[in-house]
């Protein structure tokens, strides 16, 4: 699964979604692509299962491309502890996805292919998505 190898602080704030994306909102590498309508965080392991399932749909023709990393750590204390005691570890790593953002792109498949793939792609994950296409 992602995780980042190094960063600056252990653990973060949880924090807000605001807003629209500002960056990745337009297909930049392939022809289909997988757009969030809502905003959430998406876990490395919901990443992982929704590549697996784009990869495995396509039957490994094509190519695709994950433009969203998971470099937020979420962090967890443990099943019935006392209040207090400082923050938790670190469970697992998340992205924050705003709504617009292009999360997955795909190439070099038919249109019914990437459809299937992608709108299975999308029950994997936390959020509304929808399915965009080059020039339309």
């Amino acid at each position: 699964m992602l995780s980042p190898a190094k960063v600056k602080f252990r653990k973060q704030f949880k924090g807000r979604i605001h807003g629209v994306a500002s960056r990745s909102y337009r297909l930049s590498f392939g022809s289909y692509g997988l757009k969030a309508i809502e905003p959430a965080r998406v876990t490395a392991a919901q990443i992982e299962a929704a590549r697996r399932t784009i990869t495995r749909c396509m039957k490994r023709v094509g190519k695709v491309w994950i433009r969203i990393y998971p470099d937020l750590p979420v962090t967890q204390k443990p099943a019935e502890v006392r209040m207090g005691s400082g923050k938790g570890s670190v469970e697992y790593w998340a992205c924050r996805v705003y709504p617009g953002t292009v999360m997955f792109e795909m190439d070099g498949v038919s249109e019914s292919v990437a459809h299937d793939a992608l709108s299975l792609a999308a029950a994997k994950l936390p959020m509304l998505t929808k399915i965009v296409a080059r020039g339309a």
